[in-house]
């Protein structure tokens, strides 16, 4: 189930975004009749329908893991969280009609009609992402029901939905969708600019996915803090694993790096900044943060997972705002240093990377909770042995599929580059 989430969002971070840079390019032809952004509109249209098929095939084999891996947890949840559920697939019939009509409603509709049309798609994706999101901010902060005896009562399954959790968890992941996939797209482009071909068509989608990651990677750090706030409120287990805090403590320091050891309770090796996770959290920086001491060993979450992946995600978090800055400078001079556009490429895995550290966190961090406080994990999953061939053929299923993304990703890249190898501007200068 985790290798399969894992595949499975990172396309469905794609899914909820590129519509947006699609519909931006598309914005420009219409204003402005400039071929190049047809070209490009049409490139990341093809895309963004690849995309949806594999992110179609992904999130139906995800649907039949839950009932197949964790039938204790559908048989109590089913009735609570079902809502959201059911709303995404609405999402996504909307965003599959309106795939089809933007694919094939060149010249059948009228221009601004059927760009709405694409802008359906981006906002159906976005929608989607929030329905699935809510159920599992549900799955940290249970509400919407009470629980006696192992069994759920008095359900509200608006209540359940509109959880303690799910703002924070939502604006958080559709701020990293966009930081993701912004960089990513900027990264591939500019290291096709960088070769020399089809350069105005490079970076002029370079200029529009990098405008909404940068936007994106400099909102994260207050997405953050808002997150912080609520997960050492509703979550202390899960903020003390991440930041490796072992003991209660007033003035706590935000660590940065550190190996976490559960024998001694310690955090070795980590630079400590005094007092900020308490201002971070409480915004005082002389307030108690909950440490794992006040939590019941049974109940603590693996904790150097928890701490190595919060790490990572806070890193790239903090490497991806300061390229934000450096673009924004290099847009509003208009020159493009060859070592920030060989900068940008190394950068385009690392929001990936972020996300997946920062899903990590959220479910690893959960447990030996997949109902916080209420059920178990290992009361939850299938007892059925032999799983680990549905393992095999699910990565089997996933390999053939990311190999084909990429060969038809590289077929429509060359197609388009072919089309402007005559109409190149010199190269920059400022690139030497």
């Amino acid at each position: 189930m985790g290798f399969s989430l894992g595949f499975h969002i990172i396309f469905a971070s794609i899914g909820m975004t590129m519509p947006f840079f699609m519909s931006a390019a598309h914005w420009l032809w219409l204003k402005k009749k400039n071929p190049m952004h047809l070209e490009l509109t049409k490139m990341w249209m093809r895309g963004v329908a690849i995309l949806f098929a594999v992110g179609a095939v992904s999130g139906t084999v995800l649907s039949f893991q839950l009932g197949l891996l964790w039938p204790g947890f559908m048989k109590h949840a089913g009735p609570i969280i079902g809502m959201p559920f059911s709303w995404e697939g609405s999402a996504f019939f909307l965003e599959a009609v309106a795939i089809g009509l933007f694919l094939y409603g060149w010249k059948r509709m009228k221009p601004w009609l059927h760009w709405t049309t694409g802008l359906v798609v981006g906002i159906a994706g976005f929608m989607s992402g929030i329905f699935v999101v809510a159920a599992n901010g549900w799955m940290n902060t249970p509400s919407g029901f009470d629980w006696a005896e192992g069994v759920a009562t008095n359900i509200d399954p608006v209540a359940a939905m509109f959880n303690k959790a799910w703002l924070h968890q939502t604006i958080h992941m559709q701020l990293a969708a966009l930081e993701a996939v912004g960089f990513g797209v900027a990264g591939i482009h500019a290291a096709l600019y960088l070769r020399g071909k089809a350069r105005d068509l490079h970076l002029l989608a370079l200029k529009i996915s990098l405008t909404f990651g940068a936007v994106a990677a400099l909102l994260m750090p207050f997405s953050g803090h808002f997150s912080g706030q609520r997960i050492a409120e509703y979550q202390p287990a899960k903020l003390a694993a991440a930041e490796g805090l072992f003991k209660t403590t007033a003035k706590a320091p935000f660590v940065i790096g550190g190996i976490p050891d559960e024998d001694t309770q310690t955090l070795r090796y980590a630079i400590e900044i005094p007092g900020l996770l308490s201002l971070l959290t409480h915004h005082d920086v002389n307030a108690e943060v909950t440490g794992l001491d006040q939590i019941p060993r049974e109940d603590w979450p693996p904790v150097a997972i928890t701490h190595y992946a919060f790490q990572i995600m806070v890193a790239i978090g903090g490497v991806l705002a300061l390229m934000a800055v450096l673009y924004f400078v290099f847009l509003k001079r208009n020159r493009w240093p060859r070592w920030f556009m060989k900068a940008l490429v190394i950068c385009a895995p690392l929001g990936v990377i972020a996300i997946e550290a920062g899903w990590i966190v959220t479910e690893v961090g959960r447990q030996p909770w997949i109902i916080y406080g209420i059920f178990r994990t290992k009361d939850a999953v299938t007892p059925v042995p032999g799983m680990q061939y549905h393992f095999y053929l699910f990565l089997v299923l996933y390999t053939i599929l990311a190999i084909a993304t990429v060969w038809l990703f590289k077929r429509q890249i060359r197609g388009v580059e072919k089309k402007f190898e005559t109409t190149e501007t010199p190269a920059n200068p400022t690139e030497t």
